[in-house]
Formats: structure tokens, C-alpha cells, sequence
């Protein structure tokens, strides 16, 4: 198991792994702080197994590294969400407000998407949702500006700016809570974390026995009571 800081290797050690073993399966773990060679490893064979990614992620490393890795089942996902900065509420924008988002690509499309849903912008329709950019609003409604900083900084930033969208395993990993969010996003497919393997082992038992786990009503039941007794994580249910 190619693990990453952050609560989706977490919940996979805290609950999923568990259930392996009980099948009979001994489960071994290596932290990788780069999910770049996390994926090397796996499509080179030193690992087997990685739930921190989405499709997205997954297909772009896939054509950049002539790999063949597959995504076997969603997973449990933490949203993206809006939080607040110098501005308390939704209802307090106002023109020149800046909003710090992170500068990665698909991080960009996701907090589009909820500063669309937000009704503080309108983004192109004509465009493919999975890949909105900046040249896609045609509208900016609230009249905000737009801050590009890098993941890892964006709860720091709070105190700069009026608002913020933050990645769930970024927020997460920073000790903010899940309940400080003003705005969740909505999870697009493409968007959901997955359990990433080789192409080639995706007809293994083992692989078979993982999805069954992930797509429990046990485990199901265990991320509804996490949801209700820890304020540090909500997790949006993906694996029906």
C-alpha cells in the first residue's frame, strides 16, 4: 500500500486495512509525500495500491507516464470547500473581495465550479466541466479577484485574503475543521478519490475482496458515524 499523508490513507489504515487482514491478507505501508512516485511505484511493481487520487489525476499520469494504472472503486471523498478569511459569510462579498485558490489545474477547475455554485461567477456552459479555467467566466457577478497560491498554503493564507477554497486532504492535514466551511462542492465523477491499482492486477482476488470492503454497508456505517462525531473530516459517501 503506497499511503499519503492525509485522511483517505487514514480511514484505509484505520478501517479498510482491518478488514483485509481479517480475510487473511497481511498489508504492508510506505508514505510517499510525492503521489507522483507513489504511482511509479505501483506501475513499476514495488507497490500495489493507492487511494489518494482521483480519475482525473490517475488518466493525466497515465498519458504523461505511458502508464497503465486503473481506478477500481471510489472511495470516500473529502470536498473542496469555501472558507472564510476576513469575510465571515457568503453574503459579505463584495467587489475587489480576493479569493486565494490553489494553482493546480484541476484544483482550479474544481474551485471554478464552486464559485459558480457560490453564484459568484458564470463559467462558459459550452465548456467541458472537467476542464474549466480562468478563460472560461464570462460573468464575474461578486466582481471578486482571484489569488493563485500553492495547495499547502491556502489555510495560512486566510488571514490575507476574504476568502479561500481548499482541497479536503489540505484542509484536513492543517487541523482546520470540516464544519468551518462555508460551501461544499459538489462531487463531479471524475472528481471522486479511487482506489488506483496495475491493469493488471484489477481481476485479482485481492483486488475483488478491497472493492467488496469499500463498497460495504459496514463501512458505509462507519463513515456516517465518523461524520457525526468528528468535526475535523465530512465525508461525502462515493462508493454506491
Amino acid at each position: 500500500m503506497a499511503t499519503s499523508p492525509g485522511p483517505y490513507s487514514e480511514l484505509f489504515l484505520e478501517e479498510v486495512k482491518p478488514a483485509l487482514e481479517k480475510e487473511g491478507y497481511q498489508v504492508e505501508n510506505r508514505d510517499f509525500d510525492d503521489l507522483q512516485r507513489a504511482n511509479i511505484a505501483i506501475q513499476e511493481g514495488s507497490m500495489d495500491l493507492n487511494v489518494d487520487q482521483h480519475t482525473l489525476y490517475m488518466e493525466q499520469f497515465n498519458r504523461e507516464a505511458g502508464a497503465d494504472l486503473v481506478a477500481v472503486t471510489p472511495v470516500p471523498t473529502v470536498p473542496t470547500a469555501l472558507f472564510a478569511g476576513q469575510k465571515k459569510s457568503l453574503d459579505a462579498v463584495a467587489p475587489g473581495d480576493q479569493v486565494a485558490i490553489s494553482d493546480d489545474p484541476v484544483d482550479v477547475t474544481r474551485s471554478l465550479l464552486l464559485l459558480e455554485k457560490a453564484g459568484w461567477i458564470r463559467l462558459d456552459p459550452e465548456t467541458d466541466k472537467s476542464e474549466v479555467g480562468e478563460d472560461d467566466i464570462i460573468e464575474n457577478k461578486a466582481g471578486i479577484e482571484l489569488s493563485l497560491v500553492q495547495a499547502p498554503v491556502l489555510p495560512q493564507a486566510l488571514k490575507d485574503v476574504a476568502y479561500a477554497i481548499i482541497p479536503g486532504s489540505t484542509f484536513y492535514d492543517s487541523g482546520m475543521s470540516a464544519d468551518q466551511a462555508l460551501l461544499n462542492e459538489d462531487l463531479r465523477p471524475e472528481l471522486k478519490l479511487q482506489a488506483v491499482v496495475r491493469s493488471t492486477d484489477q481481476e485479482a482476488d485481492w483486488v475483488k475482496d478491497l472493492v467488496k470492503i469499500y463498497q460495504s454497508d459496514q463501512l458505509k456505517e462507519r463513515v456516517e458515524e465518523i461524520n457525526q462525531t468528528n468535526d475535523r473530516v465530512q465525508w461525502a459517501w462515493t462508493a454506491d
